[in-house]
């Protein structure tokens, strides 16, 4: 008897770890901060989001729109130019993202960042993705990695009229560490948390990288902004 009650008790238990684990599953794939706290918040698109209405999008508390745009000097995201233009036609305030590719020469992307993004004054900041280290491309291009983000900095920041924003990665951050270092906001990546990771606050948040909503079947980027 004694046994059998062991075991039930077991079972009870089992259950209960598993629907305690189910919702917080759930919650994570639908929690986005609070807006009392952070009342500007949005999204960031590419290509491999798959079909996203721009205009739902809006409607269900996207103030803004970030598009990957270009990647290193030859990769352009296919989605953006047609994204571009259903922002604007949403009044969805919105900006490009170029990937920047440490091992290619700054000019050389740059040429593909103005190619695919228009000179548009009411467009965002430009975004400048800092993911891959240069330790790859060899000790000169290592070194030279803080002079050549420079000049591409200075290239997209003149073809936009607006002072680029540096995307972070943790793993780029604490390689070359260059957040104290380039007076530029920062966009900085934490689930559920508050990064911290670049020595200084951030301007942009991805805080939900795999959000669930009602307008895509596929889990999209989940931002915030504070001034």
């Amino acid at each position: 008897m004694a046994g059998r009650w062991r075991m039930r008790l077991m079972a009870v238990v089992l259950l209960a770890a598993l629907v305690a684990a189910g919702f917080a599953w759930w919650q994570a794939r639908h929690w986005t901060p609070p807006r009392a706290e952070f009342p500007v918040q949005g999204a960031l698109l590419g290509e491999d989001d798959g079909a996203v209405s721009l205009a739902s999008l809006k409607a269900v508390g996207a103030d803004f729109v970030y598009l990957e745009a270009s990647n290193g000097s030859e990769k352009r995201d296919s989605s953006c130019a047609a994204r571009w233009r259903e922002a604007g036609a949403a009044g969805l305030p919105h900006g490009a993202v170029h990937v920047f590719a440490p091992c290619i020469p700054a000019q050389d992307q740059g040429a593909n960042f103005v190619t695919i993004v228009p000179r548009d004054s009411q467009m965002l900041p430009p975004v400048v993705a800092l993911e891959e280290t240069a330790e790859a491309c060899g000790p000169l291009a290592e070194a030279a990695i803080e002079a050549e983000l420079t000049t591409f900095l200075n290239q997209v920041e003149g073809h936009t009229g607006k002072r680029a924003v540096l995307k972070l990665s943790k793993r780029f951050e604490a390689r070359h560490g260059l957040g104290p270092r380039i007076e530029r906001d920062l966009w900085l990546s934490g689930f559920w948390y508050q990064p911290d990771y670049a020595g200084r606050p951030w301007t942009l948040w991805t805080a939900n990288p795999k959000l669930e909503t009602q307008v895509t079947d596929s889990p999209i980027r989940w931002l915030v902004a504070q001034p």
